[in-house]
C-alpha cells in the first residue's frame, strides 16, 4: 500500500486523494503538517526518487516564502535543506506519494498513471 502525504486544506491534495479514490487505488492517508516525514525518511524518498532534491520542496507555500528560501537553497549544503524539510512539513511538496519502489512529489497525471496504473 502507498503512503500518501497531503494536507487537508490542499486543493491539490483534495484532487489527488478523489483520483486515487475514483481509480480504487488503496493508501495510507498521512496529515503532512503532523505527520511529517522526518530527515532519515525524506533521504530514503529522495534516493528512490530520482528526482532533484528541490521537487521536495513546497515552492508555492507561505513558509517557503517568508524564509526566501528561493534565494538561499542554492546556498545551502544537501545536509542543510533536509534539516530544513524535515523541520516542517508545511515546507514539503504535497501530495508527496511514496511506493515500493518510487515517490512521487506534487499531483502531475502522467507521472501518477504511468506509476499506480
Amino acid at each position: 500500500m502507498i503512503k500518501v502525504y497531503c494536507y487537508s486544506r490542499c486543493t491539490t491534495c483534495k484532487r489527488a486523494l478523489a483520483w486515487l479514490d475514483e481509480k480504487g487505488i488503496k493508501y495510507e492517508l498521512l496529515d503532512i503538517k503532523e505527520q511529517h516525514p522526518d530527515e532519515k525518511s525524506l533521504r530514503e524518498y529522495y534516493a528512490k526518487s530520482g528526482l532533484p532534491l528541490k521537487r521536495f520542496f513546497n515552492t508555492s507555500g507561505l513558509l517557503y516564502k517568508e524564509l526566501e528560501l528561493s534565494k538561499k537553497l542554492p546556498s545551502m549544503s544537501e545536509d542543510e535543506q533536509f534539516k530544513l524539510l524535515a523541520s516542517d512539513g508545511m515546507l514539503v511538496k504535497r501530495p508527496l506519494v511514496v511506493g515500493e519502489d518510487f515517490v512521487l512529489t506534487g499531483f502531475k497525471l502522467p507521472e501518477w498513471e504511468a506509476k499506480l496504473l
